[in-house]
């Protein structure tokens, strides 16, 4: 895949580099603030290939790529000229107003997901030498054992430092002022003087003992804080002191400020959330493993999940154990369940891939690309894997399972659940998994046409729809192309035509829904809501638009027949390029497909009729093309 492309893509569908406030990027996804989301065309960006789908949520507009989020993001960065932070120079006139909630979430996301994957790494760490405990492996005296808890234990230990970090760059004031007040709440000196439960005084104004090593919410507070600080005293310095005077103050201010108010207030909060999560549980686990089970992804497309993070980060600091990861491994490790089932059923090989590789993907934590790609585009696998995710999740929370400490819920998490629960946490990842496959493979497709429910509205539609062949020549099955992407079929099912004309016409009447900058490819969208990709030749997008002209414009409504694009097929080809035209229906799930008999395509001669939601099929190339 051509990610340069695909940036430049995705740059144009948000609405150019002068729309963007802030773009950065998390483990999936590309992450935007926009200036108007009006002016971001969503369809175009989910049509183009290597994108899952489109979210706008939380003040956020999401674009999910997958794992491969990274190798987008950095021409993506380079062409608009971003880098992987939200803290960017934003126009206030021209920033959206967000609610409270957006804002909570939008902080929340911006302090975690830099050091997500550490701390992910840092957690299943820590579980698996609780593994090696456990079988006799290594003792808790042995050198090995020591180095690796140092690296394990001391992420979560001095978290606070690195919280102060990323919650300083996400409110916009000085980081390492914010690093140096993080480190006087972890400073062994005070670590030892309030483990030992004595007590100090500022200027005769007792400090309450508390230890924040480990803690979340007491640094974010201070921070927040500190935020309405700095401003003030930047306003006070003048600009030839400043740098030096205004980290000099905070730190006055701030370090008393935040031992005797801020961090035990922030510590209490933390506490009082810890109990209130532990008493709910308590009085019905399964009943609450059920609902986290089911709904957790439900969370995570709506972008609220982030607010459970620092709860279950509190609950491992205050209570030395979290009881919801376990379950939100039960709800993770349905969707990949479900994956599996449209793996086993679906007959197209662009879902049956899909869905393949979003197994292991889910398996490992990762679900957007289940989520989007597969089951909630498919609908019903979505809801099973729900289903199976409550069961699941009530087993794994009437057996009371806990996490020692945080990492991404994912079958690596399990050295993490070792202790009370293990047991019914292992049960009902194993049901959850079953289940998902199962009820996704038997109930997951609709019965009368043996494809997945897609939510789409020309698969609703009942008839027939002919397309004619778009430029003259002759006929060959797609699969005989010398391109592996179309011969395979992954786009979509089609034909391929060797041209004996200069001029592509539309062979259907819609509109036009993609044109790209180089002219070597045309989209059209029927009237009924068949999906038409036009491609001209083999690699020809290296040529850059030479030898090609285009005739139309995106948005414009054509007829059938109607002149698209004019090509000079001998400049083409004895520039080196295959002049061959691909006809795909992109949206192939939706339709029964035949192909026609004749082996030559002139003008007005139909030469694909697509049935809706048929299944009568045959694998011949003349005659019935199978539909998944």
């Amino acid at each position: 895949m051509d990610y340069k492309v695909l940036a430049e893509n995705i740059l144009s569908g948000v609405g150019g580099k002068d729309n963007i406030n802030t773009g950065w990027h998390c483990a999936t996804r590309l992450r935007f603030k926009l200036k108007n989301d009006k002016l971001a065309d969503t369809k175009k960006i989910e049509d183009l290939d290597g994108v899952v789908t489109v979210v706008n949520s939380a003040g956020q507009y999401q674009v999910v790529i997958g794992n491969s989020v990274a190798n987008v993001f950095e021409p993506l960065a380079e062409l608009a000229g971003l880098e992987n932070t939200d803290d960017q120079i934003v126009d206030e006139k021209d920033q959206p107003k967000e609610n409270v909630l957006n804002k909570l979430i939008s902080f929340i996301s911006g302090v975690f997901t830099p050091f997500l994957g550490a701390m992910a790494g840092a957690g299943i760490l820590k579980g698996l030498l609780a593994l090696l405990l456990a079988l006799g492996w290594l003792t808790e005296k042995s050198g090995a054992y020591q180095i690796w808890y140092a690296a394990g234990d001391g992420f979560f230990y001095f978290l606070p430092i690195l919280l102060a970090f990323t919650a300083a760059k996400s409110l916009k004031v000085n980081q390492f002022v914010a690093v140096a007040l993080a480190t006087a709440l972890v400073y062994p000196t005070l670590v030892a003087i309030t483990g030992n439960s004595q007590t100090i005084d500022f200027f005769n104004i007792p400090v309450i003992p508390t230890t924040y090593t480990s803690s979340v919410i007491p640094i974010l507070l201070a921070v927040w804080v500190m935020s309405y600080i700095q401003p003030l005293l930047d306003k006070l310095f003048p600009e030839a002191i400043r740098n030096i005077f205004t980290p000099l103050f905070l730190l006055i201010i701030m370090a008393p400020l935040t031992l005797i108010v801020v961090g035990p207030l922030g510590a209490s909060v933390g506490t009082l959330l810890s109990n209130g999560i532990s008493a709910i549980y308590n009085f019905a686990p399964a009943v609450a493993g059920a609902l986290m089970g089911a709904f957790w992804q439900v969370f995570v497309i709506f972008g609220v999940h982030w607010t459970f993070v620092p709860v279950m980060m509190n609950n491992i600091g205050k209570l030395g154990y979290d009881p919801l990861l376990p379950i939100l491994s039960v709800a993770v490790v349905s969707q990949a369940g479900a994956a599996l089932g449209v793996f086993l059923k679906a007959k197209d090989a662009k879902m049956k891939s899909l869905a393949g590789s979003s197994v292991a993907t889910a398996l490992l934590g990762i679900t957007e690309p289940t989520i989007y790609g597969v089951t909630l585009k498919l609908k019903r696998p979505f809801v099973l894997a729900a289903i199976s995710g409550a069961i699941g999740g009530a087993i794994a929370g009437g057996g009371q399972a806990h996490a020692s400490s945080f990492t991404l819920p994912s079958l690596l998490a399990i050295p993490t659940y070792l202790g009370k629960g293990f047991v019914s946490v292992i049960i009902g990842l194993g049901v959850a998994f079953i289940l998902g496959t199962v009820l996704t493979y038997l109930f997951g497709f609709s019965k009368d046409t043996n494809v997945a429910t897609v939510d789409d509205q020309s698969a609703e539609q009942e008839g027939h729809h002919q397309i004619i062949a778009p430029v003259d020549g002759t006929i060959i099955p797609l699969k005989n192309v010398k391109d592996e992407v179309f011969a395979s079929e992954a786009m979509g099912q089609g034909i391929a035509i060797v041209p004996t004309s200069d001029i592509v016409k539309a062979p259907i009447t819609g509109t036009v829904s993609a044109v790209y900058p180089t002219g070597h490819a045309i989209g059209i969208i029927s009237e009924k809501g068949v999906e038409v990709l036009l491609h001209i030749g083999i690699n020809t997008v290296e040529l850059n638009g030479q030898h090609f002209k285009t005739l139309v414009k995106k948005n414009q409504k054509v007829t059938i027949d109607e002149p698209l694009v004019e090509f000079d097929r001998q400049a083409i080809s004895h520039a080196g390029y295959d002049t061959t035209v691909m006809l795909i229906i992109t949206n192939t799930p939706n339709y029964d497909i035949s192909v026609t008999d004749n082996t030559l395509a002139t003008d007005r001669d139909w030469v694909l009729k697509l049935t809706d939601r048929h299944i009568e099929t045959s694998n011949d190339y003349k005659g019935e093309v199978q539909h998944v």
